[in-house]
C-alpha cells in the first residue's frame, strides 16, 4: 500500500531535502508519493501577490483565503479521497510517537499545509483543516520545516522503508522510553571500553541490561515519561538497580 502524501506550500523546494535517505528511499521503492501545489499558481494580484495585511491591525501579513483555497482544492481534488488535512502550527497539538505510528499504519493520504508570515486565514483552518500539528512550543519561520518533520517520522514506519523493521520497533518512544546507547566496533577505543555484557554472547542478559538502561535513561533525561506507562514488577526492580548503580539511594 502506497502512503500518498500532498503538500501546499509557497517554497515546494524546500521539500527536495526528503528525496535523500530512509524516506528518498521509500519514495523511490513507490512506499510514498509526494506532490506539491503551491498557492502563487492561483494569485490573481499583481506579482502573484498571496499575503495582506491583518483585519485590525497589526504587524506583519497573513496568507490570503482564495489562493490558498484553490490551491487546496486542487490538491484534494488530484489525492485520494481518504485524505486527511493537516496544518503547522504552533497552536496545534504536540506529536507524539504513538501518534505517528496510528498515521503510518491507519492513512492513505495526508494532506500538510504549510503557513507562512503570520499565519493563515482563519477560515482555511474552519474549511478545511482535519488537524492542527506542532513540534513543540516555539515558533518557525513557516510550516515547511515541521511537515518536513511529521513526513520523515512517518515514512521511516511504513513497512520496507528501513532495512530492518526492528530498527523502528526499538526506536526511542516507541515503547514510551527512551533508547538504550549503542556501540559498534572497536570494542575499545580512547581507553574507552564498551559493557562486557554487550560481548560476553547471553541473549537475556543483554535484553536485561537494554531494558535498564532505557528506563534509566528515561529516568535521568525524560523522568515525565515514566509516569504515563506502567512499568511491570522486573521494571521496577531494574530501575532501582539503575539508581543505586548511578549512586541514588532510591
Amino acid at each position: 500500500m502506497t502512503l500518498h502524501i500532498g503538500i501546499v506550500s509557497l517554497l515546494p523546494e524546500i521539500f527536495a531535502g526528503l528525496d535523500y535517505g530512509v524516506t528518498g528511499r521509500a519514495i523511490s521503492q513507490g512506499l510514498a508519493t509526494i506532490e506539491h501545489w503551491n498557492p502563487r499558481d492561483w494569485a490573481n494580484r499583481p506579482y502573484r501577490q498571496i499575503d495582506d495585511k491583518p483585519y485590525g491591525g497589526g504587524p506583519g501579513m497573513v496568507m490570503m483565503y482564495e489562493p490558498l483555497n484553490a490551491a487546496i482544492l486542487q490538491a484534494k481534488k488530484q489525492l485520494p479521497s481518504t485524505c486527511k488535512t493537516i496544518y503547522l502550527s504552533p497552536q496545534g497539538k504536540s506529536i507524539k510517537q504513538a501518534d505517528l505510528n496510528e498515521i503510518a499504519a491507519q492513512q492513505q493520504s495526508l494532506l500538510f499545509i504549510a503557513g507562512r508570515y503570520e499565519g493563515i486565514d482563519e477560515r482555511i483552518v474552519e474549511r478545511h483543516v482535519d488537524e492542527e500539528w506542532s513540534l513543540g512550543d516555539f515558533v518557525l519561520s513557516g510550516g515547511e520545516l515541521a511537515a518536513m518533520v511529521f513526513i520523515d517520522g512517518i515514512i521511516r514506519l511504513l513497512p520496507g522503508s528501513l532495512g530492518h523493521m526492528g530498527s523502528a520497533e526499538q526506536d526511542s518512544f516507541m515503547n514510551g522510553l527512551l533508547d538504550y546507547p549503542h556501540y559498534t566496533r572497536p570494542a575499545l577505543i580512547d581507553g574507552m571500553a564498551i559493557p562486557s555484557v554487550l560481548s560476553g554472547g547471553n541473549h537475556r542478559d543483554i535484553e536485561r541490561w537494554r531494558r535498564k538502561q532505557s528506563l534509566g535513561r528515561t529516568w535521568l533525561k525524560r523522568p515525565g515519561l515514566l509516569d504515563e506507562i506502567e512499568l511491570t514488577d522486573l521494571d521496577k526492580q531494574l530501575l532501582v538497580e539503575f539508581k543505586r548503580e548511578h549512586g541514588d539511594s532510591c
